[in-house]
């Protein structure tokens, strides 16, 4: 298959793109610039070099491709994550995501695509008992960061359901990735953080976490993708949600850092902190293990 992916060279663009390549699919990435076309052609891809916020830029670019599917992994998260670095970026990453991906379907309608592929999150379900199915709503009238990131992904999922008919798209929800080439690995930022002692716990750190290995995310991508024509949303994570008090724990231990500091709730404390360390509700993996046979490899850092 002649498959397209939109944000190739980050951490899961490049898995996935490196899948699809080993499965003998034709495979193109769109790049900004060249260090990232540099990292696609790396991973035996043809990369295009275009700006996914011009919307002529990128139609001229994937009409010279023609794909058939698309896979959508725009982004544009800080490397160093920090609640004020997701807060500075937040305008930045969801125009990439909204209107960047808007704008690479547009572009792969008219180049002849019929199969679509779209990054959501597992991380804006309402509050509530046990883990959120895929039907459950997001969060509502949330905090600032919490609000503003589930309205954009709420916006590139019905973007995918109003697809014209003669096409097919799945949205992805995935949850916080961990390992290489993202924030939760032992050389990453979060990994850094551990060991100067970064890492804390705010109030209860009662929030189930949900994650997904990347490279089990990216297979499971790739593999819908060229393989299945299913449609609507299925939450990608693995089988071990953790209170944030444990995922501290428990990561900043494997990273070789220190204990996590302990912190109050008070009237001062950032309101998107509060929603993650104590509200933030796991996602259930069901209906990808069900339907599709996913089969996520353990919590990392919990293993024996």
């Amino acid at each position: 298959m002649r498959v397209l992916v939109a944000g190739a060279g980050g951490a899961i663009g490049r898995p996935i793109v490196r899948h699809l390549v080993s499965w003998g699919h034709e495979v193109w990435g769109i790049a900004r610039a060249n260090e990232g076309a540099a990292r696609i052609a790396a991973d035996g891809a043809t990369p295009v070099i275009a700006d996914v916020l011009d919307l002529a830029d990128v139609t001229r670019a994937v009409a010279a491709v023609r794909p058939e599917v698309v896979i959508d992994q725009l982004t544009a998260l800080p490397r160093h994550y920090s609640p004020q670095a997701m807060r500075d970026t937040l305008a930045s990453s969801n125009e990439v995501r909204v209107l960047g991906g808007a704008n690479v379907q547009k572009a792969a309608l008219a180049a002849g695509a019929t199969r679509f592929i779209a990054q959501s999150g597992s991380y804006f379900y309402r509050p509530g008992e046990g883990l959120a199915e895929e039907s459950e709503p997001f969060v509502a009238d949330g905090p600032p960061l919490v609000d503003g990131s589930a309205a954009a992904f709420l916006q590139v999922e019905d973007r995918i359901r109003s697809l014209p008919e003669g096409t097919t798209g799945l949205v992805l929800r995935y949850g916080f990735y961990y390992g290489p080439g993202t924030w939760y690995s032992p050389d990453g930022d979060m990994g850094e953080q551990a060991r100067a002692g970064q890492l804390g716990v705010l109030g209860s750190g009662s929030g189930i976490w949900s994650f997904v290995h990347v490279d089990d995310a990216a297979e499971f991508t790739a593999r819908v993708a060229v393989e299945s024509q299913a449609t609507g949303v299925v939450n990608v994570t693995d089988s071990d949600p953790l209170p944030m008090r444990d995922v501290m724990r428990t990561f900043s231990a494997f990273a070789g850092g220190v204990e996590p500091a302990e912190y109050p709730i008070t009237e001062a404390t950032d309101a998107d902190g509060v929603f993650y360390a104590t509200k933030m509700r796991g996602a259930s993996n069901r209906r990808a293990r069900e339907e599709f046979g996913f089969s996520p490899r353990r919590l990392e850092w919990l293993r024996p």
